[in-house]
């Protein structure tokens, strides 16, 4: 199966009023990097330094329970960004992980490069400005929907916000994102 690929030059031209010569002096603070599936990108317990942009593949954010469970908190498919928010801002140490589900392409940026292009770039700024809605929003119909929905619903909802998700990954992962068991989420499949 051949990938999709959003180049980020693409996503900041889509998503801003900058033009291809305002972004290539940007783009060189954005570095290539390309991670195996399953390969960690950040540890828990470590300090999230960076942000970065999935051109291709898919990274997911999660969290590991003392009793080793799995809560999968977003996924990052091809043209999102992605980053340990809390840790990022912060600078306190991460409590996820950032692992990639498939063989990812992404564009990173560090920290200080980031926050000193959202201060002198009004593109990257008004891109870092969606970033923080758009977790915003998520954080908050993701404790709601996980309150007052039924699992089938919440599984629905990722369906329509990630359409295609469930061909590519694999189920125990989906099903740490819906908050329900493997075999629970096979029996829920059948009833879509």
């Amino acid at each position: 199966m051949t990938q999709l690929k959003i180049p980020i030059s693409t996503y900041f031209i889509e998503h801003t009023a900058i033009s291809e010569s305002e972004f290539s002096e940007i783009e060189p603070y954005f570095l290539s990097k390309q991670f195996k599936k399953g390969e960690f990108i950040l540890h828990a317990g470590a300090v999230c330094n960076f942000m970065l942009f999935v051109e291709s593949g898919c990274i997911r954010l999660f969290n590991v329970t003392e009793e080793g469970e799995e809560f999968t908190r977003y996924f990052g498919i091809e043209g999102k960004f992605g980053t340990a928010l809390s840790s990022l801002i912060s600078g306190e140490p991460a409590f996820e992980f950032i692992q990639a589900l498939e063989f990812t392409e992404a564009k990173i940026i560090s920290k200080a490069d980031f926050y000193s292009l959202v201060e002198s770039h009004p593109a990257v700024n008004k891109v870092y400005r969606g970033i923080l809605e758009m977790a915003y929003t998520t954080s908050q119909r993701r404790i709601y929907n996980l309150q007052g929905e039924s699992a089938l619903d919440r599984l629905k909802w990722l369906m329509k916000y990630q359409p295609g998700i469930l061909a590519r990954l694999s189920s125990k992962v989906i099903a740490s994102y819906v908050g329900v068991t493997p075999f629970t989420l096979s029996r829920l499949k059948s009833e879509l």
